[in-house]
């Protein structure tokens, strides 16, 4: 009898199959596969004996007609059939530019030099990486007056630049941003320059020998912007940004005072006993910063020397009490810090005996996470402190998992290679003979007291188990974090809770006179954005390059290097 009648059954369904006593388990799984969906190499047939294999000889399984089979197994896709995509798959090349900007590894634009314009390039390239000023520029609306040209025609909306653009800063960095972010190539920022020497004439001055431009201070172009969107970005409180409020009160919601300005409590006293003695008092004050100060001097090494310089400045001014000018020295410490802060290394100062502006070129190192707690007042310390110092116990507790990750990985496949070639690594020797000792151990604590050998059962965690325990931990320690924020930190929107700063953003200079050079800017990559979550993966340490309208990538390392000597 070459065919024999048998029944599958599979999740619920029996099927009627002629069994081909003479053909092999393949043969029989292609035929259930016609039935089913259910491919052949995710099938699952129970005979006597475990799974039916593809190489089994139907006719030595003793079957008779009427025997039932029990089939196990899904289909790959949800009906059982081969699914076309849900999205279409596109190419690169079939992509418009602007979707191509968009796409994961994407270069990000650079700026092309307009003449004498780096200072600008880099200065808008480090400002870009403040994702929260992007979606404030989004929701800007300019008046009407300062965004249509001439002719009453929003040109801004055309990418067009030159006289007649947008004189609206805030609108044509809006714009250039928008542009930027639809392509790869080095873009002409002609608008935003063009608003910007009309905004500020003295980024409009010409060079000494009367070609071109003259080139201009960063940190003069960063100052100014920031001031500029200081004005213009004033929150409405329904989510809206628009032009300069009609009431004072508004400046408060400014977006730059929220994210990017801090607050120093500052103290002036006279250095002379005297003036003490007559019952001069210090003064007290509350200032607004945007930025804290590097100071270089012959001592200065670190970026810390430089901060502590510049909070304790000695100045001369008239005393009441003396009736005369005096030295004072001013002592600050902040009040406020905000997420975004700024570090100006004041390189370059005017030199009275040459009457010249010249440049520091000494080396001033500075790190990759700046603590800035003991600049704060003692009130602000005393809130940071605790989360500061949990945030880096987490911290570690990740690393070291990391640690135990890469290890574990590290001695499995040194053991794959043991078993492969024969021999064992010292590391696996190590863990044998602990495991050895350890059972040695298990089984002389379950001797009783007769000699006789009691069988305990040990349970060991596995891999999943302690990586589930550590994940827990880090969750656990995570959430205790957030209850050590004080109610004071958590509803200073825009405002640093830990005194802990990341570097994101470098502006550097490149040369020995402060009327020349060229300035470049590195900004840290961010991790790609998953599509489907919002979140951001995991950064590979790796930064951009912005020289002009080139953009490169460089390691962690080169950052290093940027510690002066005009290089």
């Amino acid at each position: 009898m070459p065919t024999i009648p048998v029944v599958v059954k599979h999740q619920g369904k029996k099927y009627d199959v002629e069994l081909d006593t003479t053909s092999t388990g393949e043969t029989f799984k292609y035929q259930l596969y016609s039935l089913t969906g259910v491919e052949p190499s995710r099938q699952k047939i129970l005979v006597k004996g475990g799974q039916l294999k593809d190489d089994t000889d139907l006719g030595k399984l003793g079957v008779k007609p009427g025997h039932s089979f029990m089939m196990m197994g899904t289909p790959a896709g949800t009906d059982g059939t081969v699914q076309a995509p849900k999205e279409k798959m596109r190419f690169l090349e079939d992509m418009t530019e602007a979707e191509q900007a968009q796409q994961e590894g994407a270069t990000p634009a650079g700026l092309q030099n307009l003449g004498n314009t780096c200072y600008m390039n880099s200065t808008l390239q480090t400002l870009r990486a403040i994702p929260e000023l992007q979606e404030e520029l989004r929701s800007y609306t300019a008046s009407a007056t300062s965004q249509a040209g001439p002719s009453g025609v929003d040109l801004g909306q055309f990418g067009l630049g030159g006289l007649g653009a947008s004189m609206d800063l805030t609108a044509s960095l809006r714009d250039l941003y928008k542009q930027m972010s639809e392509t790869q190539d080095g873009f002409p920022p002609l608008m935003f320059l063009n608003a910007l020497r009309t905004t500020f004439p003295q980024f409009a001055q010409r060079a000494k020998d009367g070609h071109g431009y003259a080139q201009q201070d960063a940190e003069e172009a960063w100052s100014q912007i920031v001031s500029q969107l200081r004005q213009k970005l004033q929150s409405r409180g329904d989510g809206s940004t628009t032009g300069p409020p009609s009431q004072p009160t508004q400046r408060a919601a400014s977006f730059i005072d929220r994210y990017m300005a801090g607050q120093f409590e500052s103290s002036m006293e006279c250095d002379e006993p005297e003036a003490k003695e007559k019952g001069e008092e210090p003064v007290h004050s509350h200032d607004t910063f945007f930025k804290l100060d590097c100071h270089i001097s012959k001592e200065t090494n670190h970026l810390r020397d430089g901060v502590v310089d510049a909070l304790s400045e000695k100045m001369e001014k008239n005393s009441p009490a003396l009736g005369r000018n005096a030295m004072y020295t001013k002592t600050s410490r902040i009040a406020r810090l905000p997420k975004y802060l700024p570090v100006h290394f004041v390189r370059f100062h005017w030199r009275r005996d040459i009457n010249k502006k010249t440049k520091i070129l000494r080396k001033v190192t500075f790190p990759q996470e700046f603590d800035v707690v003991e600049f704060c007042t003692d009130d602000l310390k005393m809130l940071l402190i605790p989360v500061r110092d949990k945030m880096r116990d987490v911290r570690k507790e990740i690393e070291d998992v990391e640690r135990a990750k890469k290890r574990q990985k590290r001695m499995q496949k040194e053991q794959a290679d043991a078993l492969a070639t024969g021999t064992a690594s010292k590391d696996a020797a190590d863990e044998s003979t602990l495991s050895r000792k350890g059972t040695e151990s298990a089984k002389k604590e379950g001797t009783n007291k007769d000699g006789d050998t009691e069988m305990t059962d040990i349970e060991y965690k596995t891999d999943a188990q302690i990586e589930a325990e550590r994940a827990a931990s880090i969750l656990a320690a995570k959430k205790q974090l957030l209850t050590l924020i004080d109610p004071k930190l958590q509803e200073d929107v825009g405002g640093n809770q830990t005194g802990l700063y990341e570097l994101r953003g470098v502006i550097t200079h490149q040369g020995a006179s402060a009327d020349s050079g060229h300035y470049t800017s590195y900004v840290k990559k961010e991790g790609a954005k998953d599509p489907s979550t919002g979140r951001r993966k995991e950064e590979d340490g790796r930064w951009w390059w912005f020289n002009d309208d080139k953009v490169s990538e460089v390691e962690a390392e080169k950052i290093e290097t940027l510690s002066g000597g005009g290089k």
